[in-house]
């Protein structure tokens, strides 16, 4: 059977794939966010899966206001890096797996989750910098992403969005779903967004070390309670678009040790403040 191997985090920026667009990463501002990233491409390349099931959130991209699915799973055989107003980021197309995302999708909904089903659509920054991150920056022509990947996108823009409790449900879905495939593929489930930012009104550059590493020392050690917290904390605490760390808890929900497997390994861990106003987490747990 498919299992999930790891969980990766990390924050989704899109000034950070301005600068690795640009060439920028050694300048003195980019320089220690990228450091902490080295050691994530070297176990990339070590821990290459069979398939990433990347949790992101679209940017109004695919979707817009006309049509926002809370939860959405990306079932085509391939999307390209959208344009999102200055020009699709030159990295390479991304190559679905239709036969994994059916298969989860078939169970997840069949587990009472109502997920919106997507044969075509663009990938955005909320995809495209964690793999620039976690796999390096390739060449949109020559260059190719190390494995297939599943976009599951999430609606964390407009509100009403999915609870830290449905979201770390939907994880534990995820992963039975995974199980159930008859092949034996390396799955990786990661999830993206935050860490603690707000880009708008008063409170504006809003960023809050104490509870970002209190939500990652949580997320490794208390996942379940941590799934509780409400949308007004990570509002009042991480900003308005702190709101994206609920994403984080559909991948640590697909964890083994959440259906009582033994506790995860950290591999790597990372915060840095400030990468252009937000704060950035990164995080990489493997099963036992």
């Amino acid at each position: 059977m498919a299992r999930i191997t790891a969980s990766v985090y990390t924050s989704h920026v899109p000034a950070i794939g301005v600068a690795l667009d640009l060439g920028k990463t050694h300048e003195p501002y980019w320089q220690p966010l990228f450091k902490g990233y080295e050691f994530s491409k070297q176990w990339m390349k070590e821990n290459k899966p069979d398939v990433i099931f990347l949790v992101y959130n679209d940017h109004a991209t695919a979707f817009s206001l006309e049509l926002i699915p809370t939860f959405a799973i990306g079932c085509a055989a391939e999307y390209q890096p959208a344009d999102e107003g200055y020009g699709a980021r030159p990295v390479p197309k991304v190559i679905g797996h239709p036969e994994l995302a059916s298969h989860i999708a078939q169970s997840v909904i069949q587990d009472d989750f109502d997920l919106t089903i997507v044969n075509k659509m663009d990938v955005d920054h909320g995809l495209t910098v964690p793999l620039s991150l976690m796999c390096g920056q390739l060449d949109k022509d020559t260059g190719a992403w190390p494995c297939p990947v599943i976009p599951f996108a999430v609606n964390v823009v407009q509100y009403p969005v999915p609870s830290g409790r449905r979201c770390f449900q939907l994880g534990q879905a995820i992963r039975r779903a995974v199980e159930s495939y008859d092949e034996p593929l390396n799955v990786q489930i990661w999830g993206t967004g935050g860490m603690s930012h707000q880009l708008q009104g008063p409170r504006a550059g809003l960023i809050n070390r104490e509870w970002d590493n209190r939500f990652l020392d949580r997320l490794i050690a208390e996942p379940a309670a941590l799934a509780q917290v409400p949308h007004l904390e990570y509002v009042e605490e991480a900003g308005s678009e702190g709101i994206e760390l609920v994403m984080w808890l559909i991948a640590r929900g697909a964890m083994s040790d959440v259906a009582g497997g033994p506790a995860p390994t950290v591999a790597h861990r990372f915060y840095h403040v400030p990468a252009s106003n937000t704060a950035v987490g990164h995080l990489i747990l493997e099963n036992a």
